[in-house]
């Protein structure tokens, strides 16, 4: 039943008419309690918020697969406009981004053109730019894109997604130059010639890439809510004597909030990546896949309308 909810979840999160819709609709449906707010002065509030109980953020203005050269525009200005915001408030935060926003299928020259207006932007601030890891199809041109961009800058890291069979080896080759990396179990549905079908594959495949980045000397991101995956990365610090300032825990906002703040307490750097904007619906998808037991919430507030 779990794996049909999550198919039906990832089918959902791919259709267009019903994001149109979300847009309309506001933070509804429980979506407010994974997504910071609509505009950058809510997402700073909660960053804020956040910050003073001991953890560090990431913002993501949310949106993904755009089509249109003008929606691209306006949304590495938007990327532009998060970066001012975080410079102009102080606070400890990132930036992630997914290439599609800013036009990757409709030409690679214009989301390159953005990333490099975008990391302009961050090194004037002296941050550092995530560039998320989409699906499957987008896979090899993000890193082929990232490998150009680092060349001129080194505020740049990206994702490794646990799931794909080629993930180990792409550790093995961004280790090797010290690519600061998000490491991730994956949200995709993606065919069982790509990725591997079973969660336990997937798990060993997860606690292999921590070890691989780990030892290469790289700062590595352990994006996870599974405790036997926090534990994994605790014991690899007391194994490799690993200074903390060689990694860091990631957890989305909204969730495990309990377990955010005692990794802090326990003097983990523990970074929350605090997604908003109105193109919330994809990702509010993604999710209520990776963990159907939250459709509890969505049921409630549907109740309430």
């Amino acid at each position: 039943m779990e794996t049909v909810l999550k198919n039906f979840f990832l089918a959902l999160s791919k259709n267009q008419m019903l994001n149109q819709m979300a847009k309309k609709w506001g933070l509804r449906f429980g979506a407010h309690r994974v997504v910071a707010g609509e505009t950058i002065d809510e997402a700073i509030v909660k960053v804020r918020e956040l910050n003073e109980k001991g953890l560090t953020c990431t913002l993501d203005h949310l949106g993904e697969f755009v089509f249109h050269e003008q929606e691209a525009n306006e949304a590495a200005d938007y990327c532009i406009k998060t970066l001012e915001a975080i410079a102009a408030a102080g606070v400890d935060c990132n930036l992630s981004l997914k290439m599609t926003q800013l036009g990757l299928d409709i030409s690679r020259d214009l989301c390159v053109s953005h990333m490099r207006r975008i990391l302009d932007t961050a090194s004037k601030y002296g941050n550092f730019v995530r560039i998320d890891m989409e699906d499957y199809a987008h896979n090899e041109i993000t890193l082929e894109i990232l490998r150009e961009l680092r060349k001129e800058y080194d505020n740049v890291g990206t994702v490794i997604q646990a799931y794909l069979y080629k993930s180990e080896e792409d550790v093995r080759r961004l280790g090797v130059e010290r690519i600061n990396l998000r490491l991730v179990k994956g949200a995709y549905k993606e065919p069982e010639d790509v990725a591997f079908p079973l969660k336990k594959d997937v798990d060993d495949n997860f606690k292999k890439l921590i070890s691989l980045h780990l030892e290469s000397g790289s700062y590595t991101a352990v994006a996870t809510h599974d405790d036997a995956i926090i534990e994994h990365t605790k014991e690899l610090e007391k194994k490799l004597s690993l200074s903390r300032d060689q990694f860091e825990f990631q957890m989305l906002y909204g969730i495990r909030t309990a377990t955010q703040l005692e990794l802090s307490r326990q003097g983990y750097r523990m970074r929350v990546y605090v997604p908003y904007g109105n193109d919330w619906y994809g990702y509010f998808m993604r999710r209520l896949a990776e963990r159907p037991a939250n459709v509890a919430f969505v049921l409630k507030g549907l109740l309430r309308k």
